[in-house]
């Protein structure tokens, strides 16, 4: 806990009314004390005051006893004022020579037997001439002065000392401080201040005819029976004046304390309190005024003594609850004026420790807590009675005990929060780390000792204050709250990037939070709005919100550097199979390393979230990974890229042959007409056959790669603590990145088997094959250099999509095989004998992929072969056949009652028997009469151009 700095209040008076009589020594006032109780006791009895000499009370003579003065002392139960007030039993020792209440009283107020005896003679010398009057009727320091002369004391200078001491009580009661206000031109009181003040420097000439005496007795009784209405009072007031009263009453109060154990109420405290009671009358007291200066006096005590005793406190905070009762008495001036400097003083000191409790009280002394409370509340509710103050108090009296107790609570939790802040600050010279707290930032710590202290407050300190304030602990956690968050919103402001500090503070400010928010609404349950006003104080922290934003900006750095990465490795990526043995790209596997150890630092991140972010880090890290495969496989092209532009149609002369038409010589040509047929493929040339295998491979290296990434993630987030649902782990996938994957190893394989036979090929496919005399220009040519092709493929292509590669690279060599036959152009003329060749080439076409049962299955190469099937029978056909099932299929999808010429059909691009463009084509590359007299005849095509 925080240090204990108790606070001395060392300028507490003796008095709070010394100031009432300011020229009477202690001494002095428990003379004057006396006379008054032993007056009031001796009038209060039912017979005439009469002379009992000390030897005989000590005999237990019991002649005319008082009822009070001379009961005797017996042994009886524990005193009910200490029961009521919570005053401790002590086994008392003392005073045991006391046979009567009224010498226990002359001893606890030290007073000699000699003196006891002087009192107790003048007022049986004032019965007989005061016959049936009571004391309260006469002014008691004339009357003793009368009838007391020196040889009633040891000595002159003692008597002297009496006379002036009584002198200086007829001051004090008078003129300083009258009953009844005094004009300062009253004749009375200047004779009366006159005649004091010389007797004070001579001393006077005192007897029962005595001119000076007399003319003292009168100025005095002038003064002392003064009323409001102006008649004449039954009683005399010359000692009931405000606040000379209360100091005179505070001195019988005195004698309740053991004169051995100062700190101690002595057992005959009912006695005692009983004799001090019948002074009322005289000094004008009640219960209110008994109670505030019984409270003043226990008070004082249990200070002066270092409090430690306890019980003087409660008793003292317990008389000032039942004065607080009649606290409407304090909008009567003199209650006002005599009382505000006592109840301030006690005030005063009470709220010195109420605003730093933390720092006052603790498990050794937290039981007068509640006393020192109850005296502030007691004292505030009093003088908020008094009508000096009452046009400055804003609030009602029933506000007074929550609003003082909750500015108790945020004062001194603040303090305490300043101190606790002052201790983790390393610049402070007091800063010692606690254990294991250097490897957390100050304000985790702070975080933890704020919520100990809360469960602190909630446990010592709120049980206390709830009596005065409903929501104590809620008071004091909204004051917590507010203070750290204070500190938390700096500390924001001033966090730019995530770090594992900053996610500790983080985190340890919303479980602070929390602590703060569930001792609130514990302590709010009886409340009528629930708690509803104070969690309201409680601005939210959002440490989750703060911790999420900051989690999705380190997830866009890394991001944003993956991306850079995968920008800055496709420049240099050159894409060769010597790379590394599995012939993928060494940029792929960086790629995926960053986005692996980019899954493992959002896992070392310690926030409760993972599975909340997780699926926004996995998006962004899977759009990054999809640029990538996106950029590595743009420029490759796609089947379209390929093909070439179909030739014009053309038409075969009659009886033309081809053989030996392209000479050695006629290669330019060739080499023209190609360039100009295929037209611009606006493929890059670096896309080589090895490149290509490369980047296939490398897709097919990232689908694996994500697969185990995929499950990685899944083990990882499941050795979290993050809150999971069910839905979670169907998130967790590289959709973006899987597909694109996917279509990037179909397009690349597309591209490159087309690249690979209609452009890499091309001299042995398109210019080779069928060109000129079709026996001498077969299909072997070019099955030597695709097979040479595929080797490199198969050595190179991952086996996992060796299979996909080659059934595209046999279904671009279909596709090619049937371009040479359908829109070979002008170069290219087919007999109808020629069918055999034909048939036979394709048939070596196929077999190379079946490799002898090495390659493709027969069922793979069967089901793409088939549209090659089905056209090579159009070559076996003969030109009629062939006309009739062309008109036929034209006029089926034309208008059927066209008779003049056909139309000429579009090209679809799908070679098909039933397809009229294919039937066309067929017919343009028949070399007979027939077909070319029918293409003349329909369409006008022109002839083959002879080389």
């Amino acid at each position: 806990m925080h240090d204990h700095v108790l606070v001395e209040f060392e300028d507490l008076p003796p008095s709070a009314f010394a100031h009432a009589a300011p020229n009477l020594s202690e001494s002095e006032l428990r003379e004057t004390a006396y006379e008054i109780l032993v007056g009031a006791c001796r009038s209060s009895g039912p017979k005439p005051l009469t002379f009992v000499s000390h030897s005989d009370s000590n005999r237990g003579d019991k002649r005319n006893p008082s009822p009070s003065l001379y009961r005797s002392l017996t042994v009886t139960a524990s005193s009910e004022v200490k029961k009521k007030l919570g005053l401790k039993t002590t086994s008392s020792r003392r005073n045991r020579r006391a046979a009567t209440t009224g010498e226990l009283m002359r001893v606890q107020m030290k007073v000699t037997e000699v003196t006891d005896t002087r009192v107790r003679r003048a007022l049986l010398r004032v019965a007989p001439g005061q016959l049936g009057r009571r004391i309260e009727s006469m002014v008691l320091p004339l009357e003793l002065m009368q009838q007391l002369k020196c040889s009633d004391f040891s000595s002159e200078q003692e008597y002297e000392a009496w006379l002036r001491r009584n002198l200086k009580v007829l001051e004090a009661g008078l003129l300083l401080h009258p009953r009844l206000p005094l004009d300062k031109t009253d004749f009375s009181a200047l004779s009366l201040q006159q005649i004091i003040h010389g007797g004070l420097e001579k001393p006077m000439d005192i007897g029962k005819d005595n001119e000076s005496m007399h003319a003292l007795r009168n100025v005095a009784m002038s003064l002392a029976c003064r009323s409001f209405e102006g008649s004449v009072p039954d009683t005399c007031h010359w000692a009931d004046g405000f606040p000379f009263n209360l100091r005179i009453y505070q001195t019988l109060l005195e004698a309740c304390f053991d004169n051995h154990e100062e700190n101690n109420v002595i057992e005959e405290v009912d006695e005692v309190l009983e004799l001090i009671k019948t002074t009322w009358v005289m000094l004008g007291m009640n219960e209110m005024l008994h109670n505030v200066c019984f409270s003043w006096t226990l008070f004082q005590r249990y200070v002066a003594t270092g409090q430690v005793e306890n019980d003087l406190l409660l008793a003292s905070s317990s008389l000032l609850a039942e004065a607080e009762k009649d606290a409407n008495m304090m909008k009567d001036p003199f209650y006002s004026k005599s009382l505000s400097y006592a109840l301030n003083f006690i005030l005063n000191w009470a709220e010195e420790r109420l605003l730093a409790y933390h720092d006052i009280f603790h498990d050794g002394n937290i039981e007068s807590m509640q006393s020192v409370v109850s005296l502030a509340i007691s004292s505030a509710k009093i003088l908020v009675g008094d009508i000096s103050l009452e046009r400055s108090r804003m609030r009602k009296e029933a506000d007074i005990p929550s609003t003082r107790v909750e500015n108790y609570i945020t004062s001194s939790l603040h303090a305490v929060f300043i101190q606790k802040l002052e201790k983790l600050d390393p610049r402070n010279s007091n800063y010692v780390p606690r254990q294991h707290d250097n490897v957390f930032p100050s304000l985790s710590v702070l975080a933890r000792d704020i919520s100990e202290l809360a469960f602190e407050e909630k446990a010592m300190f709120s049980p206390i204050l709830k009596r005065w304030h409903s929501l104590a602990a809620g008071v004091a956690v909204a004051t917590l709250h507010v203070c750290y968050g204070h500190e938390l919103k700096q500390y924001i402001r001033s966090v730019t990037e995530l770090t594992p500090d900053t996610v500790e503070t983080l985190m340890a400010a919303d479980k602070l939070e929390k602590d703060l928010v569930h001792i609130a609404v514990e302590d709010s349950v009886d409340s009528d709005d629930g708690g509803k006003s104070v969690i309201r104080e409680m601005y939210p922290y959002e440490a989750e919100a703060v911790i999420i934003n900051l989690v999705k900006s380190w997830i866009k750095n890394r991001v944003d550097r993956l991306e850079e990465c995968v920008d800055r490795n496709l420049q240099e990526e050159i894409w060769i199979p010597r790379a590394n043995k599995e012939c993928f790209a060494p940029s792929a596997l960086e790629i995926l390393g960053i986005i692996d150890d980019s899954l493992q630092a959002f896992f070392l991140l310690p926030i409760p979230m993972h599975a909340v972010l997780l699926p926004e880090l996995m998006f962004a890290l899977d759009k990054s990974l999809q640029q990538y495969i996106l950029k590595a496989k743009a420029g490759c092209g796609n089947r379209n890229t390929f093909i070439p532009i179909m030739p014009a149609l053309t038409r075969c002369s009659a009886g033309s042959k081809f053989h030996g038409v392209f000479r050695k010589k006629d290669k330019s040509q060739i080499t023209q007409r190609r360039v100009f047929d295929l037209g611009t493929t606006n493929v890059d040339n670096s896309f080589g056959l090895p490149q290509l295998c490369v980047r296939i491979n490398t897709m097919q290296r990232i689908g694996m790669g994500l697969k185990i990434l995929e499950k990685r993630t899944i083990a990882r987030l499941g050795n979290s603590k993050s809150t999971k649902d069910d839905g979670t782990e169907k998130r967790l996938k590289f959709k973006l990145s899987k597909a694109a994957s996917l279509e990037g190893i179909r397009q690349l394989s597309e591209a490159m088997a087309y690249k690979l036979i209609i452009q890499d090929l091309c001299h042995v496919l398109w210019d080779g094959l069928y060109v000129g005399e079709v026996s001498s220009t077969r299909i072997e040519p070019f099955l030597e250099e695709l097979n040479q092709c595929l080797k490199i493929i198969l050595s190179t292509v991952h086996d996992r999509v060796i299979t996909h590669v080659v059934t595209d690279v046999m279904k671009a060599s279909f596709d090619g095989f049937l371009l040479v036959l359908l829109a070979g152009g002008p170069a290219r003329a087919f007999s109808l004998e020629d069918h055999v060749i034909i048939d036979e080439d394709f048939k070596l076409l196929a077999d190379l992929f079946w490799s002898n049962g090495k390659g493709l299955t027969a069922d793979l190469i069967e089901k793409h072969s088939t549209s090659v099937k089905e056209v090579l029978p159009l070559f076996r056909k003969d030109t009629e056949e062939l006309i009739k099932l062309f008109s036929q299929l034209i006029l089926e999808m034309y208008n059927p009652a066209i008779k003049s010429h056909l139309p000429l059909p579009t090209t679809s691009g799908q070679w098909s028997p039933r397809e009229p463009n294919t039937l066309l084509r067929v017919l343009c590359h028949r070399n007979d009469e027939t077909a070319a007299k029918f293409l003349k005849k329909n369409y006008n095509l022109p002839k083959k151009s002879n080389r």
